[in-house]
């Protein structure tokens, strides 16, 4: 390995290392939050409405306010090409086109909160779909800041800023959590009764509100302390750099924009199934608290690279960061997913099953968890392929296959529900993420002019069915400890669930080890001097 390739290395696992623990720290709060709002509400209707109404502020929150967005991807492409200097006036006039157009959408989502619900809560009850309304539009100011939240996510990531990026989504997670804390203390055991659902709905709605707001404000002092960007007005719309960010921004934007139609799509489908639509929170956020993190970790460090070898002379060096993600995505994702699928249940148990969540909310949850398991390596898998369209100016692309997938969505819907239940939505969205990355792959071929698909394709071939023998091993070991120690008691649970992954983990360790897999191999021995060092 040359020098610069180890400088490369080392940066790229020192920034992991910072993303690693602050998104740890950010997902671990947003765990405590949900499992707040499990033991306070259950599947129950606060929490099925909130699972409705959030469906337009959270997308909005999470995609375009959110890292990784294609808010924070289209800053960070054009600000990495570019001078410090320059990155205030044209963040500032971008902030100001994003700002105006999502104060309109703000808008449309107070005086539309009815026809919204009524939409993506096709048989929703009455008390339910009071309480969603009332909900969203609480909530719909989040819109706006969800655009000026991933502007200023871009702009810092631009700056090499990671530790904001990564944490400042727990301040979300914190006002919801002493919002359910007051209502328990005021309300006491009967929080759980149906009568104070209301109640309880518009503390999850102003409590929500308040952490978006909160974490803007956070991100924007440290934008104004760098010299990037103030709250001033700029209609400077025909800059080129300005330019640059829209033609990025725009396609994928509105791709992104097609994900709460799949989403509305999925709710539609289950909303006949009883406390399907919270099921989906609670399962969901099981599976995005590990994929976050290492989202995080691999997508941060790779994208300014990407953007900053997007010219053709550069294409080798970008194919090898494009397997180097891929990889990393493998190595991580692959055996997480086996776990998932197979220690569903304790997972459920541990983290949700006490409160108002009891045995049939398990069932549910863990059904989920197991469909969301075997599509976790596509999804991040898309997202590193997506990254590097934008990198490469090109968010056309990526924009057209959402626009199929939205049609593939509801067949996979319409055809896995009847036969597979709500688990049946979650493998619909999975097979769109296959497509998804099937066909962004074969396009980047064509873009790229070839890529070495035998060089890829073995190691991941080899990974898989490293996580397949992770499966079993981990399974086996969680049943022989049940017979030893059965299933009553938490103590026991946590036992038998931490015993089971970590020999799941430590055999597909082995097997990667064996495989002598350079980028994985590299990667994890400067993130160990980083963390072990004496």
């Amino acid at each position: 390995m040359t020098n610069q390739e180890q400088k490369s290395s080392r940066s790229f696992a020192g920034i992991a290392g910072i993303v690693a623990a602050a998104t740890l720290i950010s997902k671990v709060f947003g765990l405590i939050r949900q499992q707040a709002i499990a033991a306070a509400f259950g599947v129950g209707a606060a929490a099925t409405a909130y699972s409705y109404a959030y469906i337009i502020p959270g997308f909005l929150l999470i995609l375009l306010g959110g890292v990784n967005g294609p808010l924070h991807s289209a800053v960070v492409s054009v600000l990495a090409k570019r001078k410090q200097q320059e990155a205030a006036p044209l963040v500032e006039t971008v902030t100001t086109l994003v700002g105006g157009i999502l104060l309109l959408v703000t808008v449309a989502q107070v005086f539309l909160a009815d026809t919204i619900v009524d939409i993506v809560g096709h048989g929703l009850a009455e008390n339910t779909r009071a309480i969603a309304i009332q909900q969203l539009q609480i909530m719909a100011p989040m819109a706006l800041f969800s655009g000026l939240i991933g502007i200023g996510f871009g702009t810092l990531n631009a700056a090499n800023q990671y530790w904001l990026l990564s944490i400042s989504p727990l301040l979300s997670s914190i006002t919801v959590v002493i919002g359910i804390g007051i209502l328990a203390l005021q309300l006491g055991k009967n929080i759980i009764l149906p009568e104070y659902a209301f109640i309880g709905g518009m503390v999850l709605a102003w409590g929500t509100l308040a952490g978006a707001i909160l974490q803007w404000v956070v991100q924007l002092i440290v934008q104004w302390r760098l010299g990037l960007g103030t709250l001033r007005l700029r209609f400077d719309f025909q800059a080129p750099g300005v330019q640059e960010v829209i033609k990025i921004m725009t396609p994928a934007t509105i791709s992104s924009g097609m994900m709460p139609i799949n989403v509305a799509t999925d709710l539609y489908f289950a909303s006949p199934i009883p406390g399907a639509a919270a099921g989906f929170n609670y399962a969901n956020l099981l599976v995005q608290t590990p994929l976050g993190i290492i989202s995080n970790i691999i997508l941060l460090p790779l994208l300014p690279i990407f953007a900053k070898l997007a010219e053709p002379e550069n294409w080798p060096d970008l194919k090898l960061r494009i397997r180097q993600g891929l990889l990393l995505t493998a190595c991580t994702m692959l055996p997480l997913g086996a776990l998932m699928v197979v220690l569903s249940v304790p997972i459920v148990q541990i983290v949700y099953e006490r409160g108002a969540f009891k045995q049939d909310a398990t069932q549910l949850v863990s059904s989920l968890l197991v469909a969301y398991g075997i599509g976790m390596f596509v999804y991040l898998g898309r997202d590193v392929l997506v990254r590097v369209f934008y990198a490469l100016g090109d968010g056309q692309t990526p924009f057209r296959i959402s626009t199929f997938n939205i049609l593939l969505n509801i067949v996979l819907d319409y055809f896995f529900v009847q036969p597979f239940g709500a688990p049946g939505l979650v493998l619909a969205t999975v097979g769109v993420n296959c497509s998804s990355m099937l066909m962004l792959l074969w396009l980047l071929d064509r873009k790229l002019n070839g890529l070495p698909w035998r060089e890829w394709s073995v190691p991941i071939f080899g990974l898989f069915g490293g996580s397949v023998v992770t499966g079993f091993v981990s399974y086996g070991t969680l049943f022989g400890l049940q017979q030893l120690l059965g299933t009553t008691g938490l103590i026991v649970q946590l036992i038998e669930l931490s015993i089971a992954g970590v020999v799941g983990l430590v055999v597909f360790g082995a097997i990667a080890s064996l495989m002598k897999i350079p980028e994985v191999n590299t990667f994890m021995i400067r993130v160990r001097q980083r963390f072990f060092k004496k």
